[in-house]
């Protein structure tokens, strides 16, 4: 894919990369079937027509015409808003892609938050636990609530506790988890909501076959 160049390019583009190169990963070890390497269109050629869709209007703003003059300050006003300027930031960084995994949980198919949250261990950020570039099932529950030895040796399951508030770019404050299974790309796969119901079955299709 080719995007103009900017930041709003630049942040896609390599969301791109990320989103492809674990999956790649997994297909080139055999841990996945190549049907993996399918959903980086389905998930990522949206985001990309969305990117075009946005550069079209900035430059259809940028023209010297009274009538783009007054579209102009109809959005400047707009944007000294706050939910219209939050709406904007989150798109142009990328931090409110959300992919269509199915209905649930509002945190199911964006991006994690990057929490502060609690383990045996002591006190960690999530995106740190995403350094391997191995995916993991973060259990914010009871401790040993998860069984997923089929999947151990590419799942890492992390007991974890936060108190804070959870709040996602442009949607703002959603209830609080019980677990989630968070892709390499830091997208979730999966939300627990008191039990591992779905769970086997988001293991499977993101990590192959126990």
């Amino acid at each position: 894919m080719h995007y103009p160049v900017g930041g709003q390019g630049l942040n896609v583009g390599v969301q791109d990369a990320v989103n492809l190169g674990w999956k790649l990963a997994q297909v080139v070890k055999g841990t996945s079937p190549e049907s993996l390497l399918e959903t980086y269109h389905s998930e990522r050629h949206p985001v990309a027509a969305r990117v075009l869709r946005t550069t079209m209007a900035q430059t259809a703003l940028t023209r010297g015409e009274a009538r783009i003059d007054a579209l102009r300050e109809t959005i400047a006003g707009l944007l000294g808003m706050d939910e219209p300027r939050t709406r904007l930031a989150a798109e142009l960084s990328g931090l409110d892609v959300c992919y269509d995994l199915g209905e649930g949980h509002p945190l199911l198919g964006r991006r994690m938050p990057d929490l502060d949250v609690v383990t045996a261990g002591g006190p960690v950020r999530v995106f740190s636990l995403l350094h391997e570039a191995r995916p993991v099932l973060l259990n914010l529950g009871a401790p040993g609530a998860f069984d997923i030895r089929p999947w151990a040796d590419r799942v890492k399951l992390v007991d974890a506790a936060y108190d804070g508030v959870w709040k996602l770019p442009a949607v703002g404050e959603v209830a609080a988890p019980a677990a989630a299974v968070v892709r390499p790309d830091g997208h979730v796969a999966w939300v627990g909501e008191g039990s591992d119901e779905g769970l086997a079955g988001a293991l499977s299709t993101w990590f192959g076959a126990p």
